[in-house]
C-alpha cells in the first residue's frame, strides 16, 4: 500500500506542486488582474542598454533608459535615467544624468540631478555637480565637488534665474 500511495502520490504531486509554486513565485496566477498589468508595466521601464567591453564609441550618446558602459566611450553621455560605468568601462566624456554609479574609470565633468556613487575600484577625474555623492573607500577622485540643492518645482525657479542674471551681467560689465 505504501508503494502504491507513493506512486499515486508522486503523480498528482508534481502536477499540484507546480501549480502551487506558480502562484507563490508569481503574483500573476491569483485572480487579481491588477497585479499582472503592474508587473508588465514595470518591466519595460527597467530597460537597460549596454555598451559591451569590446565596444569603442566616439561621439555623443543620449538615452532615456538605463545605460551600462563596460567599453570605451569618448565624447559626451546624457541619460535621463541611471548611468553605470562598469568595472571595465573607460569613459572620456562629460556626463549628464539623473544618477551615476562608477565602478570603472571616468575622465570628464559630471553633472548629476540626484546622486553619484564612486565605488571601491572606481576612478573619476573631473568636476562633479550633484545633489548627493558617495565615495567608497578605495575609490579615486580628483576634482571639485559642487553640491546643489534641488529646487522645488514651482515658480520659484524662475525667480532664482531672474536674480542670477543681473549678477552675471554686473560681474561681466
Amino acid at each position: 500500500m505504501w508503494n502504491k500511495r507513493n506512486d499515486e502520490g508522486n503523480a498528482p504531486r508534481p502536477q499540484s506542486e507546480p501549480v502551487r509554486s506558480t502562484p507563490t513565485s508569481s503574483p500573476t496566477a491569483p485572480p487579481h488582474g491588477s497585479s499582472v498589468p503592474s508587473r508588465v508595466e514595470s518591466a519595460p521601464v527597467r530597460t537597460v542598454a549596454s555598451i559591451g567591453a569590446s565596444m569603442r564609441i566616439k561621439g555623443d550618446i543620449r538615452t532615456n533608459e538605463e545605460l551600462l558602459i563596460d567599453g570605451e566611450v569618448d565624447g559626451s553621455v546624457e541619460s535621463q535615467s541611471v548611468l553605470t560605468v562598469g568595472p571595465s568601462g573607460k569613459v572620456r566624456a562629460n556626463i549628464k544624468a539623473r544618477e551615476v554609479v562608477v565602478f570603472g574609470k571616468v575622465q570628464g565633468n559630471v553633472e548629476v540631478v540626484e546622486k553619484i556613487a564612486i565605488r571601491e575600484q572606481g576612478s573619476l577625474v573631473g568636476d562633479i555637480r550633484t545633489a548627493g555623492i558617495s565615495i567608497d573607500d578605495g575609490a579615486y577622485f580628483k576634482g571639485s565637488i559642487d553640491i546643489i540643492r534641488p529646487e522645488p518645482k514651482s515658480s520659484g525657479k524662475g525667480k532664482v534665474e531672474t536674480i542670477s542674471e543681473p549678477r552675471v551681467q554686473s560681474v561681466g560689465s
